[in-house]
């Protein structure tokens, strides 16, 4: 049977593959990861369109991350133009942000919605948003399985044959019980599971090199273990990560809004650049590597499981 079109689906059919990263708690630094798949991604081919969608409505914090504070978002006769965080390099944008951080008159401002209407701007990003043509589409969510995730799988179902989710947990017991209820989320939904990352997992001291478990450590590779998921690495602590992703500059309020939008752009080039030289960068690249090889089988098992 056909699938029925859809706005969603029509701005959407040039978007390859799309990644929805969850954890069924707070705090565990899915949004750095998000971030961190979303940079990876991009550096791994010199051709690689990527997107990231910060539906974490009631806590946006990829516009931060991205070094993007102080952009705005521009209409066109499209749709939105979503903002390009690789706006100052050579050749033609390929990182493309959307957030309702972007939306807010102050960052400070609070989200205060019902289910309504945060279904109502997911959907707004979704199919008013002018993605165009991109390998992949990072989605950040919020933590827990709550109106956002519905509202997600809702509108995304018409291009359902495209989607994966990564679930980010920390090694120690509570953050597993929820990562546990994240994964019985994406079983319920259909929702194929390209793996587990264990963030937090450790501590490098910078000085000497020695490693702290802070928060326990191999609670994620047995409950990947024991549930049949793909482990797909730990990520320890990186104090040089946080410092990167945590250092955007504040914006001159007094700025117009052109010079706004062209210091965010200078900052968020350089958090690109300066990415790739952290320890955290490796790693990822690892992990990124083994999606990019298992994105197609996991994609196509799940199409074959629901034909």
């Amino acid at each position: 049977m056909a699938v029925q079109e859809t706005p969603v689906s029509r701005r959407l059919k040039s978007v390859k593959h799309v990644i929805i990263v969850c954890s069924g708690k707070g705090g565990v630094g899915k949004s750095s990861v998000s971030t961190q798949l979303a940079l990876s991604l991009h550096a791994s081919s010199p051709s690689a369109r990527v997107g990231i969608l910060d539906v974490d409505l009631t806590g946006p914090s990829i516009p931060r991350m991205l070094g993007l504070d102080g952009h705005g978002v521009h209409q066109s006769s499209d749709g939105w133009v979503p903002v390009y965080a690789d706006a100052r390099g050579d050749g033609e944008p390929r990182l493309a942000c959307m957030s309702v951080g972007f939306l807010l008159k102050k960052k400070g401002d609070s989200v205060v919605w019902r289910g309504p209407k945060k279904n109502a701007m997911i959907r707004q990003f979704l199919s008013d948003v002018r993605w165009g043509e991109l390998d992949y589409l990072v989605v950040d969510t919020p933590p827990g399985t709550s109106d956002e995730h519905l509202s997600l799988i809702e509108h995304l179902a018409p291009v359902h044959s495209r989607l994966s989710a990564v679930i980010v947990t920390t090694p120690q017991a509570i953050a597993l019980l929820d990562a546990m209820k994240c994964l019985s989320f994406t079983r319920a939904v259909a929702l194929p599971v390209l793996g587990l990352i264990e963030n937090m997992s450790g501590y490098v001291c910078p000085c000497c090199g020695d490693v702290s478990n802070v928060f326990s450590t191999g609670g994620g590779a047995e409950m990947a273990r024991r549930e049949g998921v793909p482990f797909l690495g730990s990520m320890p602590i990186d104090t040089e990560l946080v410092t990167l992703l945590d250092a955007a500059e504040s914006t001159d309020l007094s700025a117009t809004d052109g010079e706004h939008d062209e210091a965010s752009e200078v900052r968020s080039f350089g958090v690109l650049q300066r990415y790739q030289r952290t320890s955290s960068a490796k790693l990822l690249s690892a992990i990124v590597e083994t999606l990019v090889s298992t994105l197609p089988s996991v994609e196509q098992a799940s199409v074959s499981s629901s034909a």
